[in-house]
């Protein structure tokens, strides 16, 4: 590549990222300012002010951002835990099993994934109000799952058919069972694609907003996506958009933290179930 490419290239990356990055910087510039300071035409705030954090997290907002918080991880995690649970026994029954319908399955799969969330949440609510599952826990984590499982299983699926399945044969010729090979061989080999899939699977259910506003109604169940649109100020006078902005600052960190910490893994994971070998 020539250097006049190269410095094309550059120029293109640089662009993106700032694209990119702005959003995420505007929102932390909002954070910081006080509320005095939000309509001033600037970018950077003229005094940093940690007030909006304080609000939420020890002042009248917290108890309203703290439980969500609360919640958002505990429910996330489960319904994560249990998706990539499913997934994994149902992509490898896909990559290495061969029977009627399994092409119909991913296809299923497919359709749910892209059904609009917004269609089935009312008669849905219905639903959990008349069996006890409205504003529960155990009422958010299942339609999460309708979000995260079929990604999961196209994830997974991809990624199974990529492990070379003579070593499965060769520890069951060693006298290993079905079940010890799959344990034994076969998930130590797919770590990377069940942790890719893992962590896709957290921030679909992360970001949600669909589910946590219409199937909750207190802070007993109440995710943060759906807590930070019922933030408001003191006053009819007052606007939450610092406090909001804070809210969302400290939302993103733990995502970010995932994507540093299993970078390496995610990148392996996509990688290894994007191609045939």
């Amino acid at each position: 590549m020539s250097g006049r490419k190269k410095a094309w290239w550059i120029a293109g990356g640089v662009v993106i990222v700032l694209y990119a990055l702005f959003p995420i910087a505007w929102i932390v510039s909002l954070s910081l300012k006080a509320p005095s300071d939000l309509n001033n035409g600037q970018f950077l705030p003229t005094n940093t002010s940690w007030e909006n954090y304080s609000l939420i997290l020890s002042g009248g907002a917290s108890d309203l951002f703290l439980p969500a918080l609360r919640n958002s991880f505990g429910i996330c995690l489960i319904a994560t835990a249990i998706s990539v649970l499913l997934a994994m026994f149902a992509a490898y029954a896909i990559a290495r099993l061969d029977f009627p319908g399994k092409k119909l399955i991913l296809s299923t799969a497919l359709a749910v994934a892209i059904f609009p969330v917004i269609s089935i949440v009312t008669p849905l609510f219905n639903l959990w109000r008349q069996i006890g599952l409205y504003d529960t826990w155990p009422g958010l984590i299942i339609p999460y799952l309708s979000l995260t499982l079929p990604i999961s299983i196209w994830t997974m699926s991809a990624f199974f058919r990529e492990i070379p399945w003579e070593m499965e044969q060769a520890a069951q010729v060693d006298g290993a069972t079905t079940w010890q090979a799959f344990r034994k061989v076969i998930v130590p080999l797919a770590a990377p694609g069940v942790f890719t899939t893992a962590i896709i699977a957290f921030f679909i259910a992360w970001n949600d907003f669909i589910y946590g506003i219409s199937l909750t109604s207190t802070s007993a169940s109440r995710p943060v996506p759906a807590a930070l649109g019922l933030f408001s100020g003191a006053s009819q006078f007052v606007d939450p958009t610092g406090a909001i902005a804070a809210a969302a600052v400290i939302v993103t960190i733990p995502v970010v933290v995932l994507v540093l910490l299993f970078q390496r893994r995610i990148v392996a994971g996509l990688t290894n179930g994007a191609v045939k070998g």
